[in-house]
Parts: C-alpha cells; structure tokens; sequence
C-alpha cells in the first residue's frame, strides 16, 4: 500500500475514532498524526515534541501526550517501554509485525523478522488452546559500537591496574 493511501486510511480510523468518542478534531492532532506516519523510527514525546517545534507546528507537550495517548487507544500507534523509564513510540497500521533488539548501553532499538517467531506463536497457541493475536519480543545485548566501546574501557582499566601493581 503507497504511504498516500495508508496516510489517508490512518486519517480516516483517526477522525471515525475522534467522532466516535465525541472528541474535538484539531488541526494539531492530525499535523502529530501525519508526522509520526513520515517517520520510520521509534521515537519519544520529547523527541517528537522538539522535532514538531521545529517544523514550526504549534503544538505544546501537552497536546502531543494527549494525542499519543489516544492514538494508542485507536491502535494507530504503538506504545514501548524498553526498560527505561522513558516509553517510546512507533506507528502501527500497516507495519509488519516485528521484534526488537536494544542496547542496554546507549537505547539503540533494532527492528528484525524472523519467521520462525511466528511459527513458535502459532505452536504455542495450538499446544496451549490459545488464539494469541499477537505478541512482544524485546531482546537486549551491546550494540557493536557499544561493545567495541566497553572493550576499549574494559583495556584502559586492566593497563592501569597493571601499571598500579608494578610500581608497587
């Protein structure tokens, strides 16, 4: 589906939810709406706040919290909580199922697919009488930049204490 016509699918779920809950339908929330659909990353308030500030929307934190928030609620919108206390956020209709690597050093998030989650589903589901409609996969490890990183410290440090003992 060309992005053209899952931006106008996602606008049209948005407005049906708004209209459906009696909620005002501002300006504002569809600008954030269309903003996160550009995007291909996972993203936090404050990141998407600065970025719309930027652009010259005007939009507060406010709005933008709130609008995720429902955009959640509606299913447009994905919410995360990758082990720190700030949550992060990716767009949800039209986007393939997918799992998540994330270094526990600097919160670098890696999408993959692996087919063979997917058949673990679909056998635990059948083994445990389950219609699982979906699930969350989050691994955490070193990104290789981190790891390079924390080799390099992890060397200073021996040096030193090396060269600590061998004045002694």
């Amino acid at each position: 589906m060309s992005e053209q016509k899952t931006n106008e699918l996602v606008r049209k779920i948005f407005e049906a939810y708004l209209e459906n809950k009696n909620l005002r339908k501002t300006p504002e929330r569809f600008a954030i709406l269309e903003e996160i659909y550009s995007r291909n990353d996972h993203f936090d308030v404050e990141t998407l706040y600065i970025h719309m500030k930027n652009q010259k929307y005007r939009v507060s934190r406010a709005t933008v919290y709130n609008t995720l928030e429902l955009l959640v609620s509606c299913d447009l919108v994905t919410k995360h909580q990758f082990g720190k206390n700030m949550a992060q956020f990716e767009k949800s209709y039209g986007y393939r199922q997918h799992d998540h690597v994330i270094c526990i050093e600097c919160g670098k998030v890696v999408e993959f697919c692996d087919p063979r989650v997917h058949q673990i589903q679909t056998m635990v589901g059948d083994l445990l009488k389950f219609d699982i409609k979906h699930h969350s996969l989050n691994m955490y490890g070193f990104c290789s930049d981190c790891s390079v990183s924390r080799k390099v410290s992890e060397n200073a440090a021996a040096a030193k204490l090396e060269l600590n003992q061998s004045v002694k």
